[in-house]
């Protein structure tokens, strides 16, 4: 498990590289691995831990700059947006209906792969902010992957899941693939590309520390206060 978290870390914070060396190596299918990556990130309770930021922001810099090793070979920036978008959105609509298939049975029950803390905390950021909750964790790992799920499990209705989601995912899938395209001739970003995935990283897991924060100062303050 270690060794599998150093590979994922060093992954990552290399992914600029290790995806303009699959740019070379796949050519054209290079979209259909990008999708089924986005797809599972989003769409599958068992592999939050993949990467969604980084890999849109990176896929977006290298569509702005190409590959060092194959010059020749290139990505489009419009394939790109088309590609996330319909693997975050398919990715969403899986989890939703899988939540929805097997209802509260997930909290009955202790499933092997779906961690239960993060579908209590998410069903907490439900609480406190309803629907919008589909739009704010899709910039939060892990929990953008259980949002949907939980929303299935809460009957949320559909009409109102797809539309929380459609607005989710365009703003998400915009906002790094854009990102990276247009802030991949910026000097600093060349020449510190990890560093730039590390603060993107470090700044999405803001949001659920606070949130974490927020509920242990709760918990905190209702055990002290005594009892009447």
């Amino acid at each position: 498990m270690v060794d599998f978290l150093k590979f994922l870390i060093n992954y990552i914070l290399h992914i600029d590289v290790k995806l303009a060396d699959l740019v070379c190596d796949y050519h054209t299918w290079i979209y259909l691995i990008l999708f089924i990556v986005i797809f599972c990130e989003t769409g599958l309770v068992i592999t939050p831990f993949l990467p969604g930021d980084s890999l849109l922001f990176a896929a977006g810099s290298i569509a702005a700059l190409g590959s060092q090793k194959c010059p020749d070979v290139g990505i489009s920036i419009i394939a790109l947006i088309l590609i996330f978008l319909g693997a975050a959105i398919l990715g969403d609509n899986t989890n939703y209906f899988i939540g929805r298939f097997l209802g509260n049975k997930v909290y009955e029950k202790n499933y092997k792969y779906i961690r239960r803390d993060y579908l209590d905390k998410t069903h907490k950021f439900y609480e406190k902010h309803g629907g919008k909750t589909l739009v704010i964790v899709r910039f939060m790992p892990i929990f953008r992957t259980f949002a949907p799920f939980v929303a299935g499990i809460g009957t949320m209705r559909y009409a109102m899941f797809i539309s929380y989601c459609l607005i989710g995912n365009f703003l998400w899938v915009f906002t790094f693939s854009l990102g990276g395209y247009y802030f991949a001739h910026n000097s600093f970003v060349q020449h510190n590309f990890s560093i730039v995935i590390l603060g993107i990283i470090l700044v999405s897991f803001i949001p659920p520390f606070i949130t974490f924060v927020k509920h242990w100062l709760e918990a905190r303050k209702s055990r002290k206060e005594p009892e009447l």
